[in-house]
C-alpha cells in the first residue's frame, strides 16, 4: 500500500491547479488565434476601409507577410501605404487585383498587434451577401492559410483556420431618395412660409394702418365740435 503523504497531496495539488489554468488559458487564445478584420459590416455601392489585423504569427515563429485574395464583386482596391510594408497588387494590370500581398521588410515578433489595410469599392451587386477575404500568413518557419468558410448554421470561431469575413448590406440610394424627398418637402414649406409671411404681415398693417386712421378722423371730428 502506498502512503500519499502532505507533500505528495500537495504537489498533486498544485499540478491540477497549473494543469486547469493552462487549459483555461488555452481555449481564449486558440479562439483569438486568428486574422480579424474591422469592420465587419459594409455597404453595397459604396467604399469601406477594411483593417485586418492578427496578434499571432505561425505558432511562435514570427510573421513576413499577409497575402489576401480579393473576391468577386469587388469593384475597386486601393491599398493603404504604410511605413514597413511592401505592397504588390496582382493582377493590377488587367482590372480589379485578384490578391493583395504584404511583405513586413522586418519580421514581425510573434504576439505582437500587425495590421494591414485598404480601401474596397463594393458592387451593388453583393447587398445581402456575405464576402470572405482568405489570408494567407507567411511566417520565417511555416505559414497559416486562413481561408476556410463556415457553412450554414456553423459558427466560425469552431473552424480551424477561419477566413475573415464582411457582410455586406444594402445601398443607401433609396434612404437617400426618402432624405430627398424630405429635404424638398421641408424647401417647399420654408418657400410656403416665407411667401405666406409677408402677406399676412401686410395684411396686419394695413388692418392697424385703418384702425389708426379711423382713430384720427374721430379725434378731428370731436375736436372740431367742441
Amino acid at each position: 500500500m502506498t502512503t500519499i503523504t502532505p507533500a505528495r497531496r500537495r504537489a498533486r495539488l498544485t499540478a491540477g491547479v497549473l494543469a486547469g489554468t493552462a487549459l483555461a488559458l488555452a481555449a481564449p487564445l486558440a479562439a483569438s488565434a486568428h486574422v480579424h478584420v474591422d469592420p465587419a459590416d459594409a455597404t453595397a455601392g459604396g467604399s469601406s476601409v477594411l483593417t485586418f489585423s492578427s496578434s499571432h504569427g505561425c505558432d511562435a515563429s514570427p510573421t513576413t507577410g499577409f497575402t489576401i485574395d480579393i473576391p468577386e464583386g469587388v469593384a475597386g482596391i486601393a491599398p493603404h501605404a504604410q511605413a514597413g510594408w511592401t505592397i504588390e497588387r496582382v493582377g493590377a494590370d488587367a482590372g480589379v487585383p485578384t490578391q493583395v500581398v504584404f511583405t513586413a521588410d522586418d519580421p514581425i515578433e510573434s504576439g505582437l498587434l500587425t495590421t494591414v489595410s485598404m480601401q474596397v469599392t463594393f458592387a451593388d451587386d453583393l447587398a445581402g451577401r456575405t464576402v470572405a477575404f482568405p489570408v494567407l500568413q507567411e511566417c520565417i518557419e511555416g505559414s497559416t492559410d486562413w481561408a476556410q468558410i463556415a457553412e450554414d448554421g456553423q459558427d466560425p470561431h469552431d473552424l480551424d483556420a477561419p477566413a475573415p469575413v464582411v457582410t455586406v448590406g444594402e445601398g443607401t440610394d433609396a434612404a437617400h431618395g426618402d432624405h430627398g424627398a424630405d429635404a424638398d418637402a421641408h424647401e417647399g414649406t420654408s418657400s410656403a412660409d416665407s411667401t405666406v409671411l409677408p402677406i399676412v404681415l401686410g395684411a396686419g398693417g394695413l388692418v392697424l394702418g385703418a384702425a389708426g386712421l379711423a382713430a384720427g378722423l374721430i379725434a378731428l371730428r370731436r375736436t372740431r365740435r367742441s
